[in-house]
């Protein structure tokens, strides 16, 4: 029996319950294990003044290691670039949506005439890019599981929220409403599920081989190098994303200032033979052409 460690929020459940699906295709048996996170304690404080990374992921680490659980399966935005010491990815399972969404309070009409709105939203990074193109709105701390959100949204005075879509998606709960923001680059590794095991644990790394996307996890590999490049954690309003078209990968990515005045971005192209190292290559890049004095503006902050 495989032991497959998951949050308890119902999104979580839902990406535990595909890898058991998908084990279960493969003829292994396995169950869930409930572990609370500590970003699901303290629902209050804006993610990015808890000053951790890994919040989501830290408890269930923690029991892997300790043997409690074998797999451990992470929303991949929330993991933390270098994985824990012992632990080592199993599988990238094919991307969902990468995108964000607005999801409008309930009968408010959007309208995208600059005018003042507010917008709720736990994101540094989704903060900073709405501010750059709407700076007259007011961005509001939101957090909580998505169903907790989405009822916040409709009992505030809000004009709306931001959600990743694949997270509404997934549970079938994106209101009829919501807005696709394609202007507005994703977290990277957005909309990816990570399943991961013990270094040493050969039965859970065949097993979850099978169902290993090699286009996602190039991509999300490229994310997470351009991210761990600028040294980018849930702090830093750093966004990035990569996919495969016609035998190439094509990668664009971002760094603004926290109040969305600055932005440096970067687009690059490769063969997928040659794109390996299209993360670091766009990092050092972004970085020489202004990027750096935003990273150092927001490291002085701190």
């Amino acid at each position: 029996m495989i032991r497959i460690g998951t949050r308890e929020s119902q999104l979580a459940v839902w990406q535990a319950e595909k890898v058991k699906e998908l084990l279960g295709g493969q003829g292994y048996k396995s169950e869930l294990v409930y572990i609370k996170s500590d970003g699901d304690t303290d629902l209050k404080t804006p993610l990015y003044e808890l000053g951790v990374q890994g919040i989501f992921t830290r408890a269930l680490d923690i029991a892997l290691l300790e043997g409690e659980i074998d797999i451990a399966v992470h929303s991949m935005k929330d993991v933390p670039t270098i994985i824990a010491k012992g632990v080592t990815t199993a599988a990238v399972l094919p991307r969902a949506s990468h995108k964000d969404i607005l999801v409008p309070k309930p009968g408010d009409s959007f309208s995208d005439d600059g005018r003042h709105m507010v917008i709720a939203t736990s994101s540094i990074r989704r903060k900073a890019q709405w501010l750059n193109r709407y700076p007259n709105s007011q961005v509001e701390n939101l957090r909580g599981n998505v169903n907790t959100r989405l009822r916040k949204v409709a009992d505030s005075n809000w004009n709306g929220a931001i959600f990743a879509a694949a997270g509404l998606e997934r549970i079938g709960l994106r209101p009829v409403n919501a807005i696709d923001l394609d202007w507005m680059l994703p977290a990277p590794a957005q909309g990816a599920i990570l399943a991961v095991c013990r270094e040493n644990d050969a039965r859970c790394l065949e097993a979850c081989a099978h169902f290993n996307d090699d286009d996602t996890s190039l991509c999300t590999g490229v994310e997470r190098d351009f991210l761990r490049a600028l040294l980018g954690g849930c702090s830093t309003p750093i966004s990035a994303l990569a996919r495969v078209a016609s035998g190439r990968l094509i990668f664009h990515g971002n760094i603004l200032s926290k109040d969305g005045l600055q932005k440096i971005a970067i687009e690059k192209e490769a063969l997928l033979a040659d794109a390996m190292n299209i993360g670091h290559e766009a990092a050092s890049e972004l970085l020489a052409n202004g990027g750096q004095q935003i990273l150092d503006s927001i490291q002085n902050e701190r």
